[in-house]
């Protein structure tokens, strides 16, 4: 008997008990634990970023956006919608200065159907603007997933094979309404190499992980507004490009800014193409604007795709900007507090690290300071640059001479592979 209560039953056999990891601390709450769980999938993103992958820079994704009666919930206050918009308005803004040669979408399921709120471009005022009406819809029935992603696919189908093509979903139904088999998106989706991601805001549902996992995207359960901040951002990283992306050269264009101050005159006044077409916010006359150096088309905002040429046109900051995503930072040293000579402080924020609180602090390789945990998630994730290398003379450009080598490194390793194949 005492044998037989020691085994488990089959269907307990190899079952994650989840919840175990998370404990309530002295006072009965939670946040702590869940404060752990964010920091760890913070950390662990940072050490998948050393491995050498293509990075997919120039993105093209769509927010496929629940607005089913299940996102009325209040279980992320006030309601999961007004909880989801929020956080959307500061993914968009992130997303953009991350990413500043991609192009965002917007998407909502409403009532079995699927809606285009925005298509494709690349500024930011006009998918914040289509936020805020999304905050007055009705919400009823329930979602229908596949209409969501034929409404994607059709789009990102006749993007450039040199681009990325996403799919972000944020799902709060636990059941969804589709015409005919789910598979056959899923294979469509498969087979263009468009990775999907999936946000569920209420439980797992098997349909969404099998998505996610078919398309070589992510799948994760938020646990509250804190961990849903978290998932989000986390898409803000360009993923690794896709097997079906293309090496290619892409025609950009530099736009120049026309002025006849020279002759002692004002430049004419003339209308941007961005915005002669829209409706709600006409083209106006103006002076001032960024001319298509291919067809001289005038545009109020960059990046942008020509309407008359189809070049895209962006800045030289913005290609600038991208920069930090093909070099990282490299990740720190991990040590524990114990080995700390004595009182030390953040090299970044200048607080005196404790025992209790910064049971673990974080070494740069280079420079040898040592930062606090939220310093070393801020310097990797935000700042992109190391205070302790860029502080200190000449530590800086050594920095950068290692990731020159060892991208020399691995490229000269595929040099000799390639020639051992062909000699073979």
């Amino acid at each position: 008997m005492e044998e037989d209560d020691q085994k488990e039953y089959r269907w307990e056999t190899g079952y994650e008990k989840t919840w175990e990891a998370i404990k309530e601390d002295d006072d009965g709450m939670l946040d702590g634990a869940i404060a752990d769980i964010i920091q760890k999938a913070k950390r662990q993103r940072q050490l998948e970023k050393t491995k050498q992958n293509r990075l997919g820079m120039m993105r093209h994704v769509f927010l496929v956006i629940d607005c089913s009666e299940s996102m009325s919930v209040p279980d992320l206050k006030p309601t999961r919608l007004r909880c989801t918009l929020k956080l959307l308005e500061i993914f968009i803004d992130e997303f953009f200065d991350q990413n500043p040669i991609s192009q965002l979408g917007i998407i909502a399921l409403k009532a079995k159907r699927a809606e285009k709120i925005t298509e494709l471009t690349g500024t930011s005022r006009v998918h914040l603007k289509a936020l805020e009406s999304l905050a007055n819809v009705v919400l009823t029935s329930e979602p229908s997933l596949q209409n969501g992603l034929d409404m994607a696919l059709k789009t990102l189908k006749v993007v450039p094979s040199h681009a990325s093509r996403e799919i972000v979903i944020i799902m709060g139904s636990l059941t969804t309404c589709d015409p005919v088999d789910i598979n056959l998106t899923i294979n469509e989706l498969k087979k263009e190499g468009i990775r999907c991601s999936v946000i569920s805001l209420s439980a797992e549902i098997h349909v969404a992980r099998y998505l996610a996992k078919e398309t070589m995207g992510s799948y994760g359960a938020v646990l509250d507004d804190a961990h849903f901040r978290d998932q989000l951002l986390s898409q803000v990283d360009p993923p690794p490009a896709a097997k079906t992306q293309h090496n290619s050269l892409i025609r950009m264009g530099f736009p120049h800014s026309t002025s006849n101050e020279a002759d002692g005159k004002d430049a004419p006044l003339s209308m941007c193409m961005c915005h002669i077409e829209n409706v709600d916010e006409p083209s106006e006359l103006s002076t001032t604007g960024h001319y298509c150096p291919q067809c001289h088309s005038k545009y109020c905002e960059l990046p942008v795709e020509c309407q008359s040429c189809d070049l895209t046109l962006v800045s030289a900051p913005h290609l600038a900007r991208s920069y930090h995503h093909i070099f990282p930072v490299p990740n720190f040293e991990e040590m524990p507090h114990d080995q700390l000579p004595g009182p030390t402080e953040c090299f970044s924020c200048a607080k005196l690290l404790a025992t209790v609180a910064d049971k673990t602090v974080y070494k740069c390789i280079h420079c040898g300071e040592v930062f606090c945990l939220d310093c070393d998630i801020f310097i990797h994730e935000t700042l992109h640059a190391c205070v302790g290398c860029n502080s200190t003379h000449g530590v800086a450009g050594l920095v950068y001479q290692a990731q020159q080598q060892q991208q020399g490194t691995s490229k000269d390793g595929e040099t000799q592979a390639h020639q051992q194949q062909q000699q073979q």
